[in-house]
C-alpha cells in the first residue's frame, strides 16, 4: 500500500516506483513498456485495420464484407490452375503431335509424360499396381521385364487402350481351359503336369517327369511353348522364371491348372483422354522394365 502522506514508494532494491500493490511482501514495480513494443503494438493495430479494409474479414448477415481487393481463396486456386494449364498446354500441344519414338527421344516431352502418367497412374491404377507399381497378387508387377502382351511402349499403350478381357472390341483376350474343373485332366494329371511345371521354374531346364512332360506337350505347349517360355501372342505366362501372377507354390500352381485365373483389367479408352493413356503408357514403359519397340516393317 502507498505511503498515508500519498508520497511515492519506491523501492529500496531497483529505485523503481511501486504501484502501491503488495502481496506477501512482493510489491509490483510501475515499470513503463517499452517504447518499442508500443511502436510494434501500433503498428499491429494500423496493419488489421487495414488488412480489413482490403480482404474480406468482417462478418455480415448474408456472409461477409469483400475488401477492396475482392480477394478469396477460390480466385487464387484458379489463377493458379489456369497458369498450370497454359504452361502445360506448349507442352501438350507437341506431345499430342509426337510419336512414342519422338517422344522417347525427346527429354523434355519424356519428361512431360513420365510426370503426367505418374499422377493418372496414382489416381488410376494405384488401386490394383500399388503405389509403386510393384503389384501383388492377381496384379502384375510392372516393375519387372515380365510381359504377358509384351513391354514396347506400343504394347502397354494397347493393353492399357483397350483393356484385358475388357469390353472393347479390341481388348486382349486369353482363356487357360480349368483343366480339373470340367474334367479335361484327372487329378493325378494335374499333379503331374503341376511337378513338370515347377521343375521348369526351380531351373531344370529339361524335366525328367514322364509323364507331366506328356501332358503339357499334349495340353499345354500350344500356348506356352515346348519349353514353357510362354507366348505373347496368347498372353500366355512364361512358365521357365521364377515370376508367378497368383504364386509359385505347389498348391498355387496346381490352383491355376485345376481353376484358372482369369482377371480383367478395365478398358481405359473413353475413360481417360487419349493423351493421358499415351502418358501412362510411357511412365509404365519407363518403369524399369520396358522394351525397345519392334522394328517397323
Amino acid at each position: 500500500m502507498s505511503s498515508p502522506d500519498n508520497k511515492k514508494d519506491i523501492d529500496s532494491v531497483t529505485g523503481v516506483e511501486t504501484t502501491g500493490h503488495e502481496w506477501d511482501g512482493i510489491k509490483e514495480l510501475n515499470n513503463p513498456a517499452p517504447r518499442w513494443w508500443l511502436l510494434v503494438w501500433l503498428a499491429t493495430v494500423i496493419w488489421s485495420v487495414g488488412y480489413w479494409v482490403v480482404y474480406p474479414a468482417w462478418p455480415t448477415l448474408s456472409g461477409n464484407t469483400q475488401g477492396t481487393m475482392g480477394y478469396t481463396q477460390e480466385k487464387e486456386l484458379a489463377a493458379a490452375q489456369q497458369e498450370i494449364h497454359a504452361r502445360r498446354a506448349v507442352y501438350l500441344d507437341r506431345f499430342r503431335s509426337a510419336s512414342f519414338t519422338q517422344i522417347m527421344n525427346d527429354p523434355e516431352l519424356l519428361q512431360f509424360a513420365q510426370a503426367g502418367g505418374n499422377a493418372a497412374f496414382k489416381d488410376n491404377c494405384a488401386t490394383c499396381h500399388g503405389t509403386g507399381a510393384a503389384g501383388s497378387t492377381g496384379y502384375p508387377n510392372l516393375n519387372d521385364d515380365d510381359w504377358l502382351w509384351g513391354g514396347s511402349v506400343e504394347d502397354i499403350y494397347h493393353t492399357i487402350n483397350f483393356g484385358i478381357r475388357g469390353t472393347h472390341a479390341e481388348t486382349r483376350t486369353s482363356l487357360m481351359p480349368a483343366f480339373g474343373k470340367d474334367g479335361l485332366l484327372t487329378p493325378a494329371q494335374i499333379n503331374a503336369v503341376t511337378d513338370y511345371v515347377l521343375a521348369f521354374s526351380g531351373g531344370d531346364k529339361k524335366p525328367t517327369y514322364e509323364e507331366g512332360a506328356t501332358i503339357f506337350r499334349e495340353n499345354c505347349a500350344a500356348c506356352h511353348g515346348d519349353n514353357g517360355t510362354g507366348g505373347r501372342e496368347f498372353g500366355a505366362p512364361n512358365l521357365a522364371d521364377a515370376i508367378w501372377l497368383y504364386g509359385g507354390s505347389r498348391a498355387e500352381v496346381y490352383k491355376s491348372i485345376y481353376t484358372p485365373h482369369a482377371g480383367v483389367m478395365p478398358t481405359w479408352e473413353g475413360r481417360l483422354d487419349p493423351q493421358t493413356i499415351r502418358q501412362l503408357a510411357i511412365y509404365v514403359h519407363q518403369l524399369g522394365g520396358g522394351e525397345a519397340s519392334a522394328p517397323a516393317q
